[in-house]
């Protein structure tokens, strides 16, 4: 199992989420692993939604995003019921990790 933070230099959403990122990994007994996208180029080899993607065996954690191909390096908003955020939701961080 891999859990992966993607993210590009500068962005505060990233940097105040990896902490929250590592608690709920720890409910689960796993580990981040943070890397860095550093030109437009890793991003469209990468698939990088914008930053802060989290990814669990590859697959990102926000139901049906590996449909989505707008890939560059820019913040990502995360729509959800409860409006647009700049992080991904506890519960499907929580769900990719209980799933593998």
């Amino acid at each position: 199992m891999r859990l992966e933070l993607l993210y590009f230099d500068g962005c505060p959403n990233a940097a105040d989420y990896l902490p929250r990122l590592r608690n709920l990994a720890a409910q689960t007994g796993d580990e981040v692993v943070a890397r860095q996208v550093t030109s437009a180029e890793q991003a469209l080899t990468e698939g990088f939604l914008g930053s802060p993607t989290v990814r669990v065996d590859g697959s990102d954690v926000e139901p049906g995003a590996d449909a989505r191909r707008d890939y560059g390096l820019s913040c990502r908003v995360y729509i959800t019921d409860d409006g647009a955020r700049g992080t991904p939701l506890d519960e499907w961080v929580l769900a990719a990790l209980g799933d593998r």
